[in-house]
């Protein structure tokens, strides 16, 4: 594309480091993109503006949260967002009346309505009442939504954010079933800065990296490892609570990783941490649905249902040279699919579909 754009991601969070991710691709390409956050990120992902607002972490707001993942996860299908009682709904104006002053604050200072396109990164505006998307709207600009997981699955969306969006798209393949009118994209990633591994330990090191347990299903793969103990010789790597930085050069030095095996509250597949322990050649266990399964093109992963983990992990400790073997094969699809050049290209084809770049 030879039109160099002004492209603005919103995210509530830099979550996994994935809107980030988006910034570095189109700069990568010669466009101007840049970032704001809502609320601040604790793994320390790496920032471009950000609000740095606090969300609750008391254990009110911790059983909060999980009340509202019950009660969401109970309803299938596509919905919008509704707070879910009369307290909720107070709550909501009240934060977005606290937090008025330093977002308006922001959009001054860093010229936020000067870019071309709008990434909602999350599906989220600043206010719950969309009153800056409404100023975008009337201004003419375009926005683009992309969807990251939870956010669509048990939050839903945003009604007016659905009805002024120019293209809706998704990195999560179950979206796809639930909303009707979005496009998959590979989420972009910068494979080149990770160094393929080229030998293995004697004594295999495997990894788990849950940033949420009950989504990467860890309390049942913790029973797992307890019994394949008993079976075979390894080390267990449970890595939690540290910085993301930390967890890869941890990462880097395992030889087999467990992403998300017998999880909770949907989803299934990869994301961000999959991709970085494949780009470091480290061969990686998830789950996939069958129609997963059957989308992903040349799959470089090890699919598993929690029944099955025991058997699948005992199979590459008894024979490693298998690992090999898989750490080539991860490496190459993730640079084939999930490069910066190659989600960039498909990018710019859906911006020109949905008539918001229109150049060839």
């Amino acid at each position: 594309m030879s039109r160099k754009l002004k492209v603005l991601h919103i995210a509530p969070q830099n979550f996994a480091g994935m809107p980030m991710e988006f910034v570095k691709m189109q700069r990568s390409e010669g466009h101007t993109a840049n970032l704001i956050t809502i609320y601040e990120n604790t793994i320390n992902f790496e920032e471009d503006i950000a609000l740095g607002f606090r969300l609750p972490k008391g254990a009110l707001a911790r059983k909060w949260r999980r009340k509202k993942l019950e009660i969401s996860t109970k309803k299938k299908g596509f919905r919008y967002f509704t707070p879910t009682n009369f307290a909720e709904n107070i709550y909501f104006k009240a934060r977005d009346l606290v937090q008025t002053h330093k977002i308006y604050k922001a959009i001054k200072e860093y010229k936020l309505l000067e870019y071309d396109i709008y990434h909602y990164d999350g599906g989220m505006d600043f206010f719950r009442d969309c009153r800056f998307a409404k100023e975008l709207v009337k201004r003419g600009k375009k926005i683009v939504i992309c969807y990251f997981g939870s956010d669509l699955r048990t939050r839903g969306a945003f009604e007016y954010l659905e009805s002024v969006s120019n293209l809706n798209l998704t990195v999560e393949f179950d979206h796809l079933d639930i909303h009707k009118n979005i496009y998959y994209l590979f989420f972009p990633f910068d494979v080149y800065r990770y160094r393929l591994k080229n030998e293995f330990n004697k004594v295999l090191k495997i990894v788990h990296s849950p940033t949420n347990r009950l989504f990467k299903g860890t309390d049942k793969i913790l029973k797992v490892i307890e019994n394949l103990k008993e079976k075979a010789e390894f080390e267990f790597i449970l890595l939690e609570n540290i910085s993301h930085e930390k967890a890869i050069e941890i990462k880097s030095g395992c030889d087999i990783a467990i992403d998300q095996v017998g999880g909770e509250f949907g989803g299934s597949g990869y994301g961000r941490n999959s991709l970085e322990n494949i780009s470091m050649g480290i061969p990686t266990i998830t789950e996939f649905s069958p129609e997963y399964l059957e989308f992903l093109p040349e799959n470089p992963f090890i699919h598993s249902t929690i029944e099955e983990l025991e058997q699948k992990l005992l199979e590459l400790i008894r024979k490693p040279e298998k690992l090999k073997e898989l750490s080539s094969k991860g490496r190459h699809w993730a640079e084939k699919y999930h490069s910066y050049r190659s989600v960039n290209k498909r990018l710019e084809e859906l911006y020109i579909k949905a008539g918001i770049t229109d150049e060839e």
